[in-house]
């Protein structure tokens, strides 16, 4: 009687074997310095595993610099819990996300897409997940400490993360500047609730 793996299960452990590794590799070295070779054989996979699970190297780059984001947001939330007041809540979380190693390989993954409109869907639906994640945090944050907004949450969460990544872009494409030249923290509109409100 075999005691091996089920062939979906198997698949499912490839392909998240080839993600975390590809997560590694791009991380450490970028798209370019990183072949669909290196990936598979860190992998413990074979290099045509690669297009079957995620169609090409440019997609599964993708796959890889937004779960690199999404664990790096999450990384911001204990940041923003620590803080006492809304000034250094949007502050410590500016200055953080600013800082996040995945986002500049996210404006990567999204500026692939102009040249791969079939890659399109893939990030709508990881930006979507980034959204929804910020929004859920910021609704605790708001709720804890009995803060409030001048919008929508899920508007906010938007705002805030586009502002994070069209910095990067613009930093990325070689505009001189320093983080300190965007007032990142101004884009949140988190404030305490007034007297009698």
């Amino acid at each position: 009687m075999s005691t091996s793996e089920p062939p979906r299960s198997r698949g499912r452990h490839t392909r998240a074997r080839l993600l975390e590794q590809a997560v590694t590799l791009f991380a450490e070295r970028g798209l370019g310095s990183v072949s669909v070779a290196e990936i598979a054989a860190a992998a413990g996979a074979h290099p045509n595993q690669i297009t079957y699970y995620f169609g090409s190297k440019d997609a599964l780059f993708v796959h890889a610099a937004f779960l690199m984001l999404l664990r790096d947001a999450e990384r911001l939330e204990p940041i923003g819990h620590r803080q006492r007041t809304p000034k250094a809540f949007r502050e410590a979380l500016a200055r953080t996300a600013l800082a996040l190693p995945a986002v500049p390989i996210a404006v990567q993954a999204m500026s692939i897409t102009r040249h791969r409109p079939e890659l399109q869907p893939l990030v709508r639906q990881n930006l979507g997940l980034l959204f929804r994640q910020a929004q859920r945090y910021l609704t605790a944050v708001l709720e804890r400490h009995d803060w409030v907004i001048d919008r929508p949450a899920d508007t906010e969460a938007r705002t805030f993360w586009s502002a994070v990544l069209g910095a990067r872009l613009i930093s990325e494409s070689g505009f001189a500047g320093r983080s300190s030249d965007i007032d990142l923290a101004g884009v949140l509109t988190v404030r305490a609730r007034p007297a009698g409100e």
